[in-house]
Order: structure tokens, then C-alpha cells, then sequence
């Protein structure tokens, strides 16, 4: 069920409806592909407008088509939740739902002219896209993003009637409207934009390459790598979903993909379910957070703050290094509490035969980081330009197989009469037409599938955008003095709120939603909050403190999707794994309030990759020591008093800024006082190594 809901396909209807959704996904894909070619091979640029506009169209369209009006039947109408049959009242909503989103892309010279004096059927026409929208996004991600714009929407309309604290002017229906349907803003605002232009692209590259077999590669790669050494399997879901995580940017999807091989694997060596799961489901959700790509919010970050996308990579690249560090850590921990070994060798292919098996997977993902890194291009080009070169491999990899199967003889020429040579060339003439078939097959499969898998995206970016026109139109100013009087001028109070809230609202919303909605809520209050009191919070580390606690929500119990979709792999019950995946989380927990305490950690102002170096030691070391003190372990069980030993280390490596204020050393020499910390781990370590009973073998 968790899986078809991250595919966006969970009706299945009669053979003719299953081919129109199909060939409407397929179409989907082309189009966004075509408005990249032609922007960047034909340089004939499409109004981004009109992109928008039919994107959502395309997105509205499959998802009525897709998804029943409930999971489950209500008030006994067996209909309203049917998964076999596509009802009628759901095909008048796509095709009125379509029409809607596509008015701006039709009439959008005459809109422009009457900027500011809409037609009744203007707002009309709008007001059918906002109630559509609502129950679509109601439909796809559940009612918490639905609530939520409707209940900015009231406000909207009854501010002026408020208490004097959260007053405001207020706006008509025909202002609100126009703003959220009739213009770049509001529905059609930077979210939407983000998603038709670059996260697409980005999610069909991940489409096609799971269905031409990326995914699994991944996991033979990692297991192939790490599947001998202790806990092999968890260690080998980290990479892998590491890996994959990159290219999917979804935590469920990468759950789906990796934790149907890595947690059967992690219990078969002696995991128990809850942890297997729990590894799993800490690993997927920190896959948002590896570059070079990291979720759909991540893209929309740097069209917010109005930075190349290479700036957002570059300054999550030492806290996702060091999550992704410590959570490899933590599945050695847990490998030696429970005494479990790694994988028997026969049971591994060799590193070299997997790489050689599917280094050709490889190719599609160098380009991409050719681009983005060595040219330095912005996201778009490089991923289209991956896409072609990836749409060439599937075929490529397809005739190779054909071919294999031909067995064609390779007799010397000499001993070959005529006939058999014509017969071995038409054997082989068939193996290449037959891969060509094949490989044109995996192609469209990933078109359509990309096109699911974007649904949700879109439909949460399109919705999103309603929150942010509003506090565009005038409640910003607000929302800053609320929050402001809430956390009484004190950022790190601020910084707390600011994590419950997105926790609250990411349990029920996608990644992408909670970051559009507590990012365009919170983060400039963070950086004016903390000027206001001579605490200098960069913009890019106040916006990333929300993308990442957004990302923490898919694991935080009792909604947790991500847990629960592991939780039906392993087996296991949803609420303690959930609750064990946030324990293996806190770690990444932590980063968000150092970096914006020590913004070294986000490489702000620092030039020299030496000092980068330094800085990604550091703070993994001081997170190993607060890995083994959550952990309860290092080389044996920590004693009670040995706890807060540890989490003085992790202040000292995590915060040389703070440590060397207190003792009074220049600022340039801070990260001396880094051996303070090495000097406790050090010490701990003795202590426990000359403890009576033996160590674990690490």
C-alpha cells in the first residue's frame, strides 16, 4: 500500500482507463523534456508561466484519475473508495480540474492585460482550481496541507476582526484570488516552478534509472564493499541508501527500493526487525540530504535565497558527510552490543564483478556531476543531459543482453559456410532489433513512471504555494511579530519552536510541503530575530535548519510514513519502529542547531579546503562520541557516569567557537581546543579497554 502510494498508483482500473493513464504519464514526461530541449538545444524558451500551468494540469489530471475519493469506503458507499473502477464524477473532476490549471497557460495575454480587473469568469475559473487543488492535495498527501491553506485562507479573510496581536488588513475575494490563480504567485509561485522546471527532471533521471537497474546495483555495490565486516548488511543499507537516495530524493521510495533487499539481510545476520527497520528507515530519510541531489526542497531552497544550486550542495555536504558517518557508526555499535557477525563471503560477489557488471550505470550519474561540478552548469541542463545519455545506456544495456542470449558461433570465417554465416547475422540482426525493443520499452516505463512518481510533488508544491501567497500578501509581518514575542528574542528558543512546528505539520505533509510552508513562515524571522540581537544567522543556514528538520518528520512517531513503510517490510510494529529510527536520528538532529551556532560547519566564509578538512574531522568525531552516548556504548557498555563525558566532547568538537570564547583564545585559533574533546574520547577509551571482561572485536 505505502509503495503504490509513493508511485502515485493506487487504482486500478479496467485495461482501457490503465492505457489512458499511461500514455497521459508518458505525455507528461515528453513535454517536460521537450520544454527542456527547447530551452536548451533550440533556445526556444516557453513562457515558465505557461510550463507551470500545464504541469499542474498534467497533475491534476492523473491524480483524479489515480486516486479514489477515500482509501476506504464511507458512510457505507462501497464507490467512493473503488480501486477497480474509475467513477464519473472523478473523470469530470480531472478533465475540469485540467481545464482549470491550463486557463492561465490559454488566456494568459488577456490576463496580462487585465492585471489588477479580473473577469468574473476569472474568479470563477479560480476559485473551481483552489476547491480542485485542495481536494486533490487531500487525496495525495492527506488533509494536514489541505487544513492548513484553508485555515490561512480564513484568516486571511477575517484578520481584521482579529485580537490586536495577530491584526491584519485583510483582503477581498476578488485580491485573493487573483493572486493565488491569475498570476506568478500564490499557486503558480516559486514552489511550482521549481517542480515543472528542475525537480521533474530530476525525479524521471531517478525513474529510469531504478527501472533499468540502478537501484539494485546500488545494493549489490555496497554489499559487495562492506556485506563481510561486522553488521555488513546495515552497514551495506547505509551506502546503498546513500546512493540511491541521491538519485530518488524521496525517503519512502529509497525504502522501498533498498529495505525490500537490505532488511530481510540485516535479520538474517541477527538483527531484530525493529532495529533492521529502524537502520533502514534512518538511512532513506538522510538520502534527501545527500548531494548532489537532495529532495525537491533542496532546489527550491536555492531559487528562495537566490543562489546557484552548487551553493546548497556545497554547504549540506559536511552535515549530510557526517550523518551518513555516525549513522554507519551506530550500526557498528548496535552490531557489536548484539555480538552479530557480517556475511559469509560466498555469499558476496566479489567488488570487481559488480562493478564490471554495472559500471555502465555509473556513466549517466558522471555526467550529471560533470556538469553540475566541473562546468558548473545549473541543474537543469545537467540533468536533461543525463537523461539522453542514460536513455542511450538503457537501450545500449538492453542490445548487450540481446546479443548475449543469441549465442551466436564464432567459428573461424574459413570454416563458416555462407549459410551459416547469413544465419548468424540475422541471429544477431534479431538480438539487436529485439534490445532496441526492449530498451524503448524500459524508456517508456520510466517516463510513466517518473510522471507518478511527480504527482504528489506537484500537487504539494502547487498547494504549498497557497501558505506562501498569503504570507506574501502581507502576513509576514505578522508571523514575524508573533514568533518574535513567542520566543522573546532568544534564537536558540526560536530554533526550538521552529523544530516542533516542522515536526507537527511534517507528519503529515511531504518533505517538499513542510519545508515550503516553515521555510517561507520561519526563516527570514530566524536571520531577523538573530540580527536584532547581534547574532548573525546566514539566510542558506537558516533555510537548511528547515529542510532538514522537515526531512526528520518522515520518522518521527505516530505518523511517520517512511517508518511505517519499513515497518511492512520488516515486519515489525510502525510506533516503536518509528520511535527507534528517531532515536538513530537524533544525531542528525543536532547538526541543524550547530550549524547555525557554528556555521564552519556549512563551509560559510571558509575558503580553504584544508580548513574544510579539518572541520568535517572534527565534527565527526564529535559526533561519534555523541553516537556512543545515546548508544549506551563504545568498546563496552558506558557506565552511568561516563555519559556526561561524552556529550562535554561532542560540545568541544562540535563547538570549538563556543569552548574557545569561554577559555579566552582568539577565534582563529578555536579549533585547538578540538584536543580537549579528543583528550576525553581518549580517555574513555582507556578506561574501558582496561575494564575486566574482554572488548568487542572491532
Amino acid at each position: 500500500m505505502l509503495a503504490e502510494f509513493e508511485a502515485g498508483i493506487l487504482r486500478k482500473p479496467g485495461r482501457f482507463w490503465r492505457m489512458c493513464i499511461t500514455l497521459i504519464a508518458i505525455a507528461w514526461s515528453l513535454f517536460q523534456i521537450a520544454v527542456a530541449a527547447g530551452d536548451l538545444v533550440f533556445e526556444k524558451r516557453l513562457d515558465s508561466i505557461r510550463v507551470r500551468s500545464i504541469h499542474l494540469g498534467f497533475a491534476m489530471l492523473l491524480l483524479f484519475l489515480n486516486y479514489p475519493l477515500f482509501r476506504k469506503p464511507r458512510f457505507g458507499i462501497k464507490a467512493w473508495a473503488d480501486m477497480r473502477r474509475l467513477p464519473w464524477w472523478d473523470v469530470c473532476c480531472a478533465v475540469v480540474g485540467c481545464l482549470a490549471a491550463l486557463y492561465l497557460a490559454i488566456d494568459y495575454e488577456g490576463l496580462a492585460r487585465r492585471q489588477g480587473q479580473p473577469l468574473v469568469r476569472d474568479i470563477g475559473i479560480g476559485i473551481v482550481l483552489l476547491v480542485l487543488l485542495l481536494e486533490a492535495s487531500r487525496r495525495v498527501i492527506g488533509p494536514a496541507l489541505a487544513v492548513i491553506a484553508l485555515v490561512f485562507t480564513v484568516y486571511v479573510f477575517t484578520s481584521e476582526h482579529m485580537p490586536e496581536f495577530i491584526f491584519d488588513k485583510g483582503v477581498s475575494l476578488y485580491r485573493y484570488v487573483e493572486q493565488m490563480t491569475l498570476w506568478d504567485a500564490g499557486v503558480y509561485g516559486v514552489p511550482l516552478d521549481v517542480s515543472a522546471k528542475i525537480v521533474f527532471l530530476f525525479v524521471l533521471f531517478g525513474s529510469m534509472l531504478d527501472r533499468a537497474g540502478g537501484g539494485r546495483f546500488f545494493i549489490d555495490l555496497a554489499l559487495s564493499l562492506l556485506g563481510r565486516y561486522r553488521g555488513g548488511p546495515a552497514k551495506a543499507a547505509v551506502l546503498s541508501s546513500g546512493l540511491t537516495g541521491m538519485i530518488s530524493g524521496s525517503s519512502i521510495a529509497n525504502i522501498v527500493t533498498t529495505g525490500t533487499f537490505t532488511i530481510p539481510l540485516m535479520k538474517k545476520v541477527g538483527y531484530p526487525a525493529k532495529k533492521a527497520a529502524a537502520i533502514e528507515v534512518a538511512a532513506s530519510t538522510d538520502g534527501q540530504l545527500a548531494p548532489p541531489i537532495m529532495g525537491a526542497a533542496a532546489f527550491i531552497i536555492a531559487e528562495y535565497i537566490n543562489v546557484p544550486y552548487l551553493e546548497v550542495v556545497k554547504a549540506a555536504i559536511i552535515p549530510a558527510a557526517v550523518s551518513y558517518a555516525t549513522l554507519f557508526y551506530i550500526t557498528h555499535l548496535e552490531a557489536c552490543k548484539l555480538g552479530l557477525m557480517g556475511m559469509a563471503k560466498e555469499n558476496l560477489k566479489s567488488f570487481g564483478t559488480v562493478l564490471f557488471q554495472g559500471f555502465h550505470f555509473l556513466i549517466p550519474l558522471g555526467v550529471l556531476l560533470y556538469f553540475l561540478i566541473i562546468e558548473r552548469r545549473s541543474p537543469e541542463p545537467s540533468v536533461f543531459h543525463a537523461i539522453w545519455v542514460l536513455a542511450i545506456v538503457m537501450v545500449a544495456r538492453r542490445i548487450w543482453q540481446a546479443l548475449q542470449m543469441t549465442q551466436v558461433d564464432a567459428a573461424p570465417m574459413r570454416e563458416t559456410s555462407f549459410g551459416t554465416a547469413v544465419s548468424a547475422g540475422h541471429k544477431v540482426a534479431r538480438g539487436v532489433v529485439g534490445g532496441v525493443v526492449m530498451g524503448l520499452r524500459d524508456i517508456l516505463d520510466g517516463l510513466a513512471s517518473g510522471a507518478r512518481n511527480m504527482v504528489s510533488v506537484a500537487l504539494a508544491c502547487a498547494a504549498a504555494g497557497i501558505v506562501v501567497g498569503i504570507v506574501d500578501m502581507g502576513l509576514a509581518g505578522t508571523i514575524t511579530d508573533i514568533i518574535g514575542t513567542l520566543s522573546r528574542g532568544n534564537v536558540f528558543l526560536l530554533l526550538l519552536i521552529t523544530a516542533v512546528a516542522s515536526l507537527i505539520i511534517g507528519m503529515g505533509l511531504p518533505t517538499t510541503a513542510t519545508y515550503v510552508v516553515i521555510g517561507s513562515l520561519i526563516a527570514t524571522v530566524i536571520v531577523d530575530v538573530g540580527g536584532a540581537h547581534g547574532f548573525v544567522v546566514p539566510l542558506m543556514a537558516a533555510h537548511l535548519f528547515c529542510f532538514y528538520f522537515g526531512i526528520l518528520a518522515d520518522d518521527t512517531p505516530p505518523v511517520g510514513l517512511a517508518a511505517y513503510a519499513a515497518a511492512a517490510i520488516a515486519k515489525s510494529p510502525p510506533i516503536p519502529t518509528g520511535v527507534q529510527a528517531f532515536l538513530y536520528d537524533i544525531r542528525t538532529a543536532i547538526l541543524p542547531f550547530m550549524f547555525i551556532f557554528n556555521t564552519d560547519l556549512i563551509l560559510h566564509n571558509v575558503t580553504r579546503w584544508d580548513h574544510g578538512i579539518l572541520i568535517f574531522v572534527t565534527a565527526c568525531v564529535g559526533s561519534f562520541a555523541f553516537a556512543a552516548a545515546t548508544q549506551g556504548w563504545f568498546l563496552r557498555r558506558n557506565r552511568w557516569y561516563e555519559l556526561p563525558f561524552f556529550l562535554v566532547a561532542t560540545l568541544v568538537l562540535m563547538r570549538p567557537d563556543l569552548i574557545a570564547q569561554w577559555l579566552g583564545i582568539d577565534y582563529s585559533q578555536r579549533y585547538w581546543t578540538s584536543l580537549i574533546g579528543i583528550g576525553i574520547i581518549i580517555c574513555l577509551w582507556m578506561i574501558q579497554r582496561l575494564r575486566r571482561q574482554p572488548p568487542i572485536q572491532l
